[in-house]
């Protein structure tokens, strides 16, 4: 009897054309809000594969939508789900101080699947939480 393993099934990661699209396509959401923002694309490692920053954007807006896109990414939810979580008393209120990374849990964070695995995340910021919000997942929709 031969016990042998299944090969799990390839999925095609995150590809730099796919964070280019991610990013015109969040861009393009916020432009039609009339809405400068920054966007951090990354891979499922969390390596960056793109980011976009417009002059016009306030300057922590880029390092704001690079932590949203990580806290995605880590958790494998959007952060606009975890806002509740990390209040005082909260299920992750302690979690920060347990990665190697400060984490931001204000809407604007997305994480980005194929074939059911995560590939990525994808983070805005610059706007309103619940607009960045709406720019991530219109950017992770528009990829689909």
């Amino acid at each position: 009897m031969s016990t042998t393993t299944p090969t799990p099934t390839a999925v095609v990661p995150l590809t730099i054309g796919d964070a280019e699209a991610l990013v015109a396509a969040a861009r393009r959401a916020a432009e039609e809000a009339g809405v400068t923002v920054s966007v951090t694309v990354l891979d499922a490692g969390g390596h960056l594969l793109a980011f976009r920053r417009d002059d016009r954007a306030v300057l922590i807006s880029g390092e704001t939508s690079t932590r949203k896109a990580y806290t995605a990414l880590q958790l494998d939810a959007p952060t606009a789900d975890l806002v509740d979580a990390v209040q005082p008393g909260g299920l992750f209120h302690t979690l920060p101080t347990a990665l190697d990374r400060p984490l931001l849990f204000i809407a604007g964070g997305v994480p980005v699947h194929r074939d059911g695995r995560l590939i990525g995340a994808v983070g805005v910021g610059g706007g309103a939480p619940e607009q960045d919000h709406g720019f991530a997942t219109a950017a992770v929709e528009a990829l689909a």
